[in-house]
């Protein structure tokens, strides 16, 4: 755990997957991503985690993105390689003492199911809010864009994934740029898909930057790796190109979402690029 102002800040694991490297690493060649990231498995996928913020001030207990879903079908658990042995959203609060009622709000970077998919659970009467006492937050923009996405990403939104929080009436919209909390702010970007948005936390000159898919893993934080999964990804290249200078400047702290090799790590200004300062470890786990 870290202090960033008034809140403690841990990093969630909810599970692990694993996704084709070439689509993870778009035009970059399969032997330079292999080196900067990890080898690939017998169907060229590569491990990602499913990394979710915590942070608590006394007051709120916010959860930042909720991982995937147990009840995905069978044969999408197996497509995805979509495993909860190690980790599970719900061991992972447990082991901070932290119950799923404990909750009081959801911030979702965007509804792809690999970020919304522990938000709802299912039982014999339907489909509900895992968090029952919390308020959920995600981009009007993007919320509107989930409900009609372009052919490029609609496999990736499942409705029933997040149609329910609305449904319950415990879903609030967001509209752009705007500090949702004392000292969290949310910014919109639009490479990876329509208005997803980054969340910072900062008090005084200490930050944290968790920027979702904008860079998934360390291995995505030179300016030309990026994803093929990227709507727009000359627009993520802009963007990238508009935050790193900030990031190092300041030395924010990074937590990549999707990096099963590491938490979070500075990133700093090398002879070919920005790259990857020393590791940080935020929240020590016992398996």
């Amino acid at each position: 755990m870290i202090k960033i102002g008034n809140y403690s800040v841990d990093v969630i694991e909810s599970g692990r997957f694993g996704l084709d490297g070439g689509a993870m690493f778009g035009v970059v060649p399969k032997a330079l991503w292999e080196r900067s990231y990890t080898k690939a498995d017998e169907k060229n996928r590569i491990p990602m985690a499913a990394k979710a913020l915590l942070l608590r001030d006394g007051t709120n207990t916010i959860l930042v993105d909720t991982g995937n879903s147990p009840f995905m079908s069978e044969k999408e658990q197996s497509i995805y390689g979509i495993s909860f042995d190690q980790f599970s959203i719900e061991r992972s609060l447990a082991g901070l003492g932290i119950s799923a009622h404990d909750v009081t709000h959801v911030l979702l970077t965007h509804l792809h199911f690999d970020h919304v998919g522990g938000a709802v659970v299912t039982n014999d009467d339907g489909l509900f809010p895992r968090f029952t006492n919390a308020r959920y937050i995600v981009q009007t923009e993007h919320f509107q864009y989930a409900q009609d996405a372009t052919p490029k990403d609609r496999a990736s939104f499942i409705a029933s994934m997040f149609m329910p929080l609305e449904e319950h009436k415990v879903l609030d919209l967001v509209e752009g740029e705007t500090e949702v909390f004392d000292g969290i702010f949310v910014e919109r970007v639009y490479g990876h898909t329509k208005a997803m948005q980054t969340v910072r936390i900062t008090s005084g000159n200490k930050t944290l930057f968790y920027p979702a898919d904008l860079m998934p893993t360390g291995a995505h934080v030179p300016i030309a790796y990026g994803m093929a999964y990227d709507n727009f990804p000359l627009t993520t290249l802009l963007e990238k190109q508009k935050y790193l200078p900030r990031i190092i400047e300041e030395e924010w702290i990074v937590v990549f979402e999707h990096d099963a090799l590491r938490q979070a790590a500075r990133i700093v200004q090398g002879v070919k690029g920005p790259q990857l300062s020393d590791d940080i470890i935020i929240t020590e786990y016992d398996n």
